[in-house]
């Protein structure tokens, strides 16, 4: 590898707060094998992240219609109240990755979704 390229991963190591350059490229590897993993059509874990008006009308009803709807995907939820108007929601999920990304488009085009992220997971057979 350049010397020029090395200075660079060893800076990109060091401002992630690595002290191993081994462990680093470890980690580097193990994030693109998740991201190939989810372009291809197998059974993938991920949270998807909701922030919602619960005060928009109906949101609430719609929005537990649909995990229902993607029944025996969604494996847990979490809601919090953030304040008397905002709450958060996390949606723990498993199956086809682009099934997955589908029902996390079809979340956020929800009036009242003001935010929905897809934290994509693995289910870590790839990676040991």
């Amino acid at each position: 590898m350049e010397q020029t390229l090395l200075d660079q991963l060893d800076d990109l190591m060091k401002h992630a707060g690595y002290d191993n350059r081994s462990e680093y490229i470890r980690d580097l590897v193990r994030e693109h094998l998740v991201s190939r993993e989810w372009a291809g059509n197998e059974i993938q874990i991920g949270t998807i992240f909701l922030l919602y008006d619960h005060h928009a009308r109906g949101l609430s009803a719609r929005l537990t219609h649909e995990q229902h709807h993607f029944q025996g995907h969604v494996l847990a939820t979490t809601h919090i109240h953030l304040d008397e108007r905002l709450c958060a929601e996390m949606i723990m999920v498993r199956g086809r990755g682009h099934d997955i990304q589908f029902f996390t488009e079809r979340l956020h085009r929800e009036k009242g979704v003001l935010l929905a992220r897809l934290t994509a997971g693995s289910t870590g057979k790839k990676l040991l």
